[in-house]
């Protein structure tokens, strides 16, 4: 390396890390239909486990879903009393998200379904049925805590700059999604298929959300609509309805099916596994990611229920005041109650010390597996509707862990620090 390379390099290490903030900035995420094959894999995996917690909120569920042309592949772990019928909780599923024409050759009534689940490891089940600290720290016989499902890390996030607490990009390719599907079912735009994917890009100066870059939307539909007519009612029926106005102007970019046709589509064209869209989930790549994914999951799974309860916090956090932004990452061992971490990042805005904050959340909150079900009530049958469009940041639909019931308690506590 030359030394004009390494003062050059010098330079913006210095740039990057040495206080100075890029005053402009680009960020995007995207998201999918419900007819997306992975997010109909979710919503198979989830409908099954709301099916089996409706008889058993005790069970033990890890079902997950593989679909493929003219198959459906549902497999995994289930401990229960309950009997469902999967062969039906899998065809209502695919009918709700739309599949019910040949014309896509993925339709509920003609498919095959395979099903091979088998009973819950007894020796997760050991240490997550008595939990490590009562087992070895001899607590209480008669009330043995939940152990985590597993060992990993989980991440939650808020931000002030949107009403839903989430990143701005996230919020709005969600908000398209949805709307897409919306047109196609009511019959506004009739000739739609299930299958879709929505981006937006958003400039941000200093941090801020100044204006949308650039929109992206592909989506499926019938070989008869001509690209300039998809293209026209997208604009007109999908993209000016949802997002604002004042967002767009001059310079902000559109792409409509910008590969020029999209008729094969969901599984046929692509083959789906649950747990495969986990950013789509989340925050849009704003925020970091534990790795797991949620869909086909019961609550002792620390994958999804911690970041469910991560979420909560941070959004409590960010209602309260105390901080802007918010981003918290909890860490279990398996067969361990209790978190063997927690950090809290708030990107420079809140003028309450991360030790504080956590010191503040280990107080209020409680983070054991047994905890964050009671807190969050997550033994009821609640899952199935968070498959598509989003965990999190969901105003449609009342989700406890986006309440914001905490958030004076948090405020006046903190006036005590």
């Amino acid at each position: 390396m030359t030394l004009t390379m390494l003062a050059l390099a010098a330079s913006l290490v210095h740039f990057r890390y040495g206080g100075i903030q890029l005053t402009k900035h680009f960020f995007t995420s995207e998201s999918v239909t419900e007819g997306h094959p992975d997010k109909v894999a979710d919503q198979i995996s989830d409908a099954i486990l709301d099916a089996i917690l409706t008889q058993d909120p005790d069970a033990r569920v890890a079902c997950e879903t593989v679909v493929n042309t003219g198959l459906v592949f549902v497999f995994g772990e289930v401990s229960t009393s309950a009997y469902v019928d999967i062969q039906s909780i899998v065809r209502e599923t695919i009918r709700r998200i739309g599949y019910t024409d040949d014309l896509y050759g993925f339709d509920a009534d003609h498919i095959a379904v395979l099903v091979s689940l088998d009973e819950q490891s007894p020796d997760i089940a050991m240490g997550v049925d008595d939990a490590w600290e009562h087992r070895e720290e001899h607590h209480d016989t008669d009330s043995p805590e939940l152990g985590a499902g597993d060992q990993g890390v989980m991440f939650g996030y808020a931000t002030n700059e949107t009403p839903e607490m989430m990143p701005m990009p996230i919020a709005l390719s969600h908000r398209l999604a949805r709307r897409l599907s919306d047109v196609r079912k009511d019959g506004t735009l009739d000739y739609l298929g299930p299958d879709g994917k929505t981006q937006v890009t958003i400039e941000y100066e200093d941090n801020t959300p100044k204006r949308i870059d650039t929109v992206v939307v592909s989506a499926q539909h019938h070989e008869s609509v001509t690209l300039e007519q998809l293209r026209k009612d997208i604009q007109q029926h999908v993209i000016i309805p949802v997002l604002p106005a004042e967002w767009l102007d001059d310079q902000t970019h559109f792409y409509i099916n910008p590969t020029g046709k999209f008729v094969i589509g969901g599984p046929v064209a692509d083959s789906g596994l649950t747990g495969r869209k986990i950013i789509v989930d989340t925050y849009g790549g704003t925020a970091p990611h534990g790795g797991g994914a949620f869909s086909g999951k019961d609550y002792t799974k620390v994958d999804r229920s911690a970041s469910y309860m991560a979420r909560y916090i941070a959004k409590n956090l960010v209602a309260s005041g105390l901080t802007e932004k918010c981003e918290i990452q909890l860490a279990y061992a398996i067969g361990v109650a209790h978190p063997v971490s927690i950090a809290i990042d708030t990107k420079g805005t809140s003028t309450y010390s991360e030790e504080a904050l956590v010191k503040l959340v280990r107080e209020n909150f409680a983070l054991t597996p047994r905890g964050i079900t009671e807190t969050l009530q997550l033994k009821q049958p609640i899952y199935a509707q968070t498959a598509a469009y989003g965990h999190f940041g969901r105003t449609d639909i009342d989700l406890p862990w986006e309440r914001t019931d905490m958030a004076e308690t948090l405020a006046k506590q903190a006036s005590t620090l």
